[in-house]
């Protein structure tokens, strides 16, 4: 593939937005140390990451997953407690989201024959 378009990876993401929120996420792993999944040859890490979205090798939901991650504050414990799960269960605003992230997938599950419809869909 001697040039990667957008639309060449829209089938595989949402919209242009992701798409450069995933890249950027992806050019951190590959500068931590991660091995390309198509060859690098003298492309920039950028063109890599658009290339492995292009060939449809990125597992984008795992990808997803981890630019959340990156965001997220790590939570420390204080001196008086034993251990991290004592912070995280005591602060209200993560009990907070936890509660109406449950809430909604409880709500609204998600199958897994409806992400595929969708992406069929959007390649459409």
């Amino acid at each position: 593939m001697a040039r990667t378009t957008n639309s060449d990876t829209l089938p595989y993401v949402d919209s242009r937005y992701e798409l450069g929120m995933l890249a950027s996420q992806r050019v951190r792993d590959l500068n931590g140390g991660a091995e390309p999944l198509v060859d690098k040859g003298d492309d920039k890490l950028t063109v890599v990451a658009l290339r492995e979205f292009a060939t449809g090798q990125m597992d984008v939901d795992n990808l997803r997953h981890e630019f959340v991650q990156s965001y997220k504050d790590t939570p420390v414990a204080a001196d008086n407690e034993d251990s991290l799960e004592i912070a995280v269960a005591e602060d209200p605003k993560l009990r907070e989201i936890d509660a109406e992230l449950e809430d909604t997938l409880i709500e609204n599950p998600v199958a897994p024959d409806e992400t595929e419809e969708t992406a069929e869909l959007s390649a459409e």
